[in-house]
């Protein structure tokens, strides 16, 4: 298991430019922003949606 697990230290500036050349090649530069957007918008949704749970298991413990 502990061959799985990478730290974060490992992950240096070449690894990063690596990764971003090949999501380039891979998507092209016309598609990145709209993965971005889709992405964020995701994000949005999931922090809504985790706030309206822990507000409603907050309004179900006062009751």
């Amino acid at each position: 298991m502990s061959a799985l697990f990478i730290p974060l230290g490992v992950i240096g500036p070449w690894q990063i430019v690596l990764i971003v050349v090949i999501v380039l090649l891979l998507f092209g530069g016309k598609k990145i922003p709209e993965l971005m957007r889709g992405l964020g918008s995701g994000l949005k949704e999931f922090k809504d949606a985790s706030k309206e749970e822990s507000t409603d298991t907050k309004i179900d413990d006062t009751k």
